[in-house]
């Protein structure tokens, strides 16, 4: 599969108060490594609005925020472990509140992939301990150890 995992692109022990910090916090990460083009934060903003990205999860709710692959330059995932949770409304139930800990903000640069990325992500998110592990994780390296089969 294709490696979307840049240690660059971890951030760890955020202090977000809402989805909208979170997400342009990892989306300049991005764009200063240069996996997105300048219009990807916006993008990934505005998608947010109409299509949430919440995802129920076991052990912790977690978030997979992303846009069109025009504004992406080189596909990856840059990873947000928050202190605490904020608020992101579920993904086919927007009336429903959810409240992550774990931002995986997708950038993907051939629409073909994301369907086996998003499978590879599902895989992920049922598995409690895996979810615990990276919550947890002190160091940014743990993380790609956890998810180097991405």
């Amino acid at each position: 599969m294709l490696s979307v995992l840049d240690e660059k692109l971890i951030k760890l022990n955020l202090n977000c108060k809402t989805k909208e910090e979170v997400i342009s916090i990892l989306g300049k990460l991005m764009k200063q490594e240069g996996y997105v083009k300048d219009s990807y934060v916006d993008a990934v903003l505005k998608r947010e609005q109409i299509h949430p990205t919440g995802i129920p999860s076991k052990g912790i709710a977690v978030a997979i925020p992303h846009t069109d692959s025009e504004h992406v330059n080189q596909s990856a995932i840059a990873i947000g472990v928050l202190n605490n949770p904020v608020e992101f409304k579920q993904m086919g139930a927007p009336e429903i509140s959810l409240y992550p800990q774990l931002i995986m903000m997708l950038a993907i640069d051939d629409p073909k992939k994301q369907v086996d990325l998003l499978k590879s992500l599902m895989d992920i998110f049922q598995n409690e301990e895996l979810l615990i592990k990276i919550k947890n994780a002190k160091e940014k390296h743990e993380i790609l150890n956890l998810l180097n089969f991405l």
